[in-house]
């Protein structure tokens, strides 16, 4: 069932008078599950809704709606579905002791894949599980493959279910769902040999193996080489040449990349970044697939708006692999600014020094790195490194952050013309 948190004004469950916190129990004689089931069934021309109020009253409405008309109940977020796996490189792993509660759970959540476009390995499911993605036509989804081959990806993960990922795909690609799929490389688990095996056989799925990604696999001072360890810059570049390969054979084939390299592979191997067309349509930014060449063109276009802030100084705040991005940019930025302008490169003190991603900064490190401050100064922070709830990954908030440096100008943006625009 799902517990209803808001009603839209002016929507069919307003004029119905639908109470906030009833729950919706059936529709049409069928058990909702979960909010997917909820959007699944109400986009039915005619709706019996089946209710419980919150003094145990059941409750049943009758309503038609228009096709595209929205019903306007708004769900309770989901309980997440948790990972039945151990992967030898799971996050969980790497989380210093006294880490905030949510970022122990361990999700994998084909509902969250669907909506947000996180990764899932489909181990949890079973054959009721990927009849439901059929059913309700579940696409596109993310789907963490990591190795085709059946003794690998079951050593990876740590589950016997594992093995059987291809079926799983063919049964969904059958069906006519679509997939993106994931390959997080670990050395000496599923690199050189067995990522040249995994490629091919995504490839020969067909069309609707939408995209493959390749991250490199990251570990913080809690879980290096235990037992997994970091690729090495030779290593990384022997698997951007394997990705490569099967680009260009995409390109030739089907006129679109496919295989795609995340740009740390390029930083680890210490190589140019593609150019933006690498990355065709730009759908996998968030996997991070081309973030820094997005951030790196959003700069350029952003540098000719930006305001002045003459005789100030800028402080542009971020993690070690971006810091020499920034450090190209900061000249050009000085000039159309009329500031000085300092790259504060944090090292991670939180997680450890293999972590060098701004999002994954704390508020301390922050601080720690930002020194004495100068009344005036504008301080740009990383948003990814703030969650929802204005919090670093250490549990300092923004608020805390800004009373520690005094009368400073702190802002925060995704990219850095964009943060010194919006004030």
């Amino acid at each position: 069932m799902v517990r209803i948190a808001e009603i839209e004004a002016g929507s069919i469950a307003d004029e119905l008078s639908l109470e906030i916190g009833s729950r919706v129990v059936r529709i049409n004689g069928e058990r909702v599950r979960d909010g997917i089931d909820l959007t699944f069934m109400l986009s039915q021309g005619v709706v019996e809704l089946e209710t419980v109020l919150s003094s145990g009253e059941t409750v049943f409405y009758e309503f038609e709606r228009d096709p595209g008309e929205s019903v306007g109940i708004v769900p309770s977020p989901d309980p997440i579905r948790e990972c039945a796996n151990e992967c030898v490189f799971c996050f969980i792993d790497g989380n210093p002791k006294g880490a905030r509660r949510s970022l122990w759970l361990r999700d994998d959540d084909f509902r969250l894949s669907f909506t947000y476009g996180s990764y899932v390995t489909l181990t949890n499911l079973g054959p009721k599980g990927l009849e439901r993605l059929v059913e309700q036509r579940i696409s596109p989804l993310y789907v963490s493959v990591h190795a085709t081959a059946p003794e690998v990806r079951e050593r990876l993960l740590v589950n016997r279910r594992a093995g059987l990922i291809m079926k799983d795909l063919e049964l969904l690609l059958g069906e006519g769902l679509e997939v993106h799929t994931q390959v997080v490389l670990c050395p000496e688990w599923n690199n050189a040999e067995h990522l040249d095996r995994t490629i091919e056989d995504l490839w020969g799925l067909g069309l609707g193996i939408r995209s493959l990604s390749v991250v490199p696999v990251g570990l913080t001072r809690y879980n290096v080489n235990r037992p997994v360890r970091l690729l090495t810059m030779s290593e990384a570049g022997e698997s951007i040449r394997q990705i490569e390969g099967a680009r260009r054979k995409a390109l030739d084939e089907r006129g679109f990349g496919w295989c795609y390299a995340a740009d740390e592979m390029y930083l680890i191997a210490s190589e140019a970044l593609p150019d933006a067309n690498y990355y065709d349509e730009g759908a996998l930014y968030e996997n991070g697939v081309g973030a820094v060449r997005k951030f790196l063109e959003e700069f350029d276009r952003g540098l000719p708006s930006v305001p002045s802030f003459e005789g100030r100084r800028v402080r542009l705040v971020t993690g070690t692999s971006m810091a020499p991005f920034l450090q190209k940019c900061s000249d050009r930025l000085a000039e159309a600014t009329h500031a000085s302008v300092e790259v504060v490169e944090v090292m991670n003190g939180y997680f450890g020094e293999t972590v060098t991603v701004a999002g994954l900064l704390g508020g301390r490190d922050i601080l720690h790195a930002l020194g004495e401050s100068m009344e005036g100064d504008v301080v740009v922070l990383p948003s990814e490194a703030l969650n929802a709830d204005g919090l670093f990954i250490d549990d300092m908030s923004r608020v805390e952050l800004m009373a520690a440096l005094g009368p400073v100008d702190l802002r925060s943006g995704y990219e850095v013309t964009e943060a010194l625009k919006l004030g």
